[in-house]
């Protein structure tokens, strides 16, 4: 016999304030302060093209943002994390499952660098774990 699963309440609000920070936080992360030059370099990335793809570019990245922290925040609810620590967790555990195993295919089959892989994974990482820990805590 099956259990009926009952999705649990998502605040949108809290999902768009989750999508915010990932744009904050990519936008930051991918800067000349941190790993943009090293980024688009191995990336491959073209300046002049990259600006003018960026308006397009950055709203898809907002809509894959949302998707992103509405799923986590389903996942927070079915966990019942109701702390910033808890909600971390769960990030963690979506990031180890479905991030890192994923991506991993482009260093293994597609022989990309790791440097790469650990510059975007990275982003992931800290994204989902912050992600994952406001969306838990801000109830």
């Amino acid at each position: 016999m099956y259990a009926r699963m009952t999705m649990p309440d998502v605040n949108l609000l809290h999902v768009l304030v989750a999508g915010v920070v990932a744009m904050v936080l990519g936008g930051l992360w991918y800067s000349p302060v941190l790993f943009a030059k090293t980024w688009a370099k191995l990336a491959n990335i073209n300046e002049e093209a990259a600006k003018k793809e960026a308006p397009m570019a950055y709203l898809k990245m907002f809509v894959t943002a949302l998707i992103s922290a509405y799923v986590l925040a389903v996942f927070v609810g079915f966990a019942g994390a109701a702390t910033f620590g808890e909600g971390a967790m769960i990030g963690l555990w979506l990031w180890l499952g479905f991030i890192f195993t994923v991506t991993m295919s482009s260093v293994i089959f597609e022989k990309r660098s790791w440097k790469l892989w650990l510059i975007n994974n990275g982003y992931q990482l800290v994204l989902m774990l912050i992600s994952g820990g406001l969306l838990a805590a801000w109830k």
